[in-house]
């Protein structure tokens, strides 16, 4: 059974906000930061207190968000996308792109030379398909999919929630 909240939020929890853990910093921070592969373990009830209701069935649930509806789905600003679980920046608005899917879509995540990925895959049998899960390597949050139908360079779509990504706009 698919669960959708009445009002479906991207907003990441303001008690998120203040912990140590959660990466913060403006755009150029933000883009320039290297990760060192650091893994973050909280209980699912921490995570239950941290998360709004909607961030946790996305992210710790594994949910989806319907097709369209997502926040970042249009949004064409500048900037960085970081996950709204933990802060890591995952990808770069220059490599979004409008693949019509009815989610956010990336062509590639931020890799840093000589960094760990900061999006892992895992296998996900789900409702009878094969797809590659992505999820964030530092928190393990559920960001969405990846698929071989995307542009060049990579080829690749990243089609993520945008319940699992929070906007860092690039101030001019």
């Amino acid at each position: 059974m698919l669960f959708y909240p009445p009002k479906q939020r991207e907003e990441v929890n303001p008690k998120l906000l203040q912990q140590e853990f959660f990466i913060k910093g403006n755009y150029e921070e933000l883009k320039d930061f290297v990760y060192n592969g650091e893994q973050l373990k909280l209980e699912e009830d921490q995570w239950k207190e941290l998360l709004t209701e909607w961030q946790f069935y996305i992210l710790r649930e594994k949910g989806t968000e319907r097709a369209f509806t997502g926040k970042y789905y249009l949004n064409k600003e500048e900037g960085v996308y970081v996950c709204s679980g933990c802060g890591l920046p995952l990808f770069l608005s220059e490599t979004k792109y409008p693949s019509g899917s009815g989610w956010p879509s990336f062509f590639a995540p931020i890799q840093k030379e000589n960094e760990p990925p900061r999006i892992r895959e895992a296998l996900d049998t789900s409702y009878g398909m094969f797809r590659m899960e992505i999820l964030c390597s530092r928190c393990g949050g559920h960001l969405g999919h990846v698929f071989p139908d995307g542009p060049k360079p990579t080829g690749l779509r990243y089609c993520v929630n945008s319940a699992s990504i929070f906007f860092i706009p690039k101030k001019k």
